[in-house]
């Protein structure tokens, strides 16, 4: 078999230089592409998002099974081709980014889990048909509260794609019944809404709750925001008590303080 040969396009500028600090979800970054590949930029503008093939070049090539510690020390052992780990056999990054904007060669991305000086492969554009909006996972439980909060928090952004106050609050509700039901994205979580048009999305986002196929969604939009989750025989209904314009104060109150909560 003919051994592949990869020559960089690119290279990472960021403000990350250790792997170790960098954030999960990335950090906003730029991509310099290498100037005999620069025409290969043409109408790159054009999407919104990404996909950023890098070669992680401080990875440990010799793990063939690790732990996500970085998420919960608690979690056992994959294998790293079960996981977006950068130690494994063939060190290919692979990181999906927002455009931000392109001034000539540099690219600026925001979501790049790559530190400074990482090599590029190669970059292909983020198309309809790679979605999958209920994908089969494995439960992977943040360590922290401020983990999961953000977790869920990129997964609703990505899918609303606005930062509004309902989505803050979608992900207080979610955090809540994550606590309650584990995973909340099982097929077997039915999912009720209540609210505004913002809430429904977010909720369904970070959910993955579809229509049907099987049916786990539904909403009715409401003056009164509530979210009522199901699984066998057991219920959680969060209503929200008052609506808050600050994110940060979202952000800050207890769960009591935000939502009535009944759970039976």
């Amino acid at each position: 078999m003919e051994r592949p040969i990869l020559n960089p396009v690119g290279v990472v500028i960021s403000s990350v230089a250790d792997i170790n600090e960098m954030p999960l979800g990335g950090k906003t970054a730029q991509i310099e592409i290498f100037p005999e590949y620069s025409d290969a930029l043409l109408r790159i503008e054009t999407n919104s998002h990404l996909w950023i093939l890098s070669w992680f070049h401080k990875a440990n090539r010799e793990i063939l099974q690790a732990s996500p510690r970085r998420i919960n020390p608690e979690l056992p052992n994959y294998g790293v081709f079960s996981l977006r780990a950068f130690n494994r056999p063939n060190p290919i990054g692979l990181s999906l980014v927002e455009l931000d904007r392109v001034e000539g060669n540099i690219l600026h991305v925001r979501g790049l889990d790559a530190i400074s000086g990482t090599p590029v492969l190669d970059i292909k554009p983020y198309f309809e048909n790679d979605i999958i909006f209920s994908p089969r996972t494995p439960y992977m439980k943040g360590k922290n509260l401020e983990m999961r909060r953000n977790l869920l928090y990129r997964q609703a952004y990505r899918h609303h794609q606005e930062d509004c106050i309902d989505l803050h609050i979608a992900v207080r509700m979610a955090l809540i019944a994550e606590e309650h039901f584990g995973k909340i994205h099982e097929p077997d979580l039915l999912i009720t809404v209540l609210g505004s048009l913002c809430l429904g999305d977010c909720l369904q986002g970070v959910s993955r709750a579809r229509l049907a196929n099987p049916p786990r969604f539904s909403f009715k939009e409401s003056d009164v925001l509530v979210s009522v989750w199901r699984k066998n025989a057991k219920e959680l209904k969060l209503t929200l008590k008052e609506y808050i314009v600050d994110k940060d104060v979202i952000k800050e109150k207890k769960d009591t303080e935000l939502f009535e909560i009944v759970f039976k």
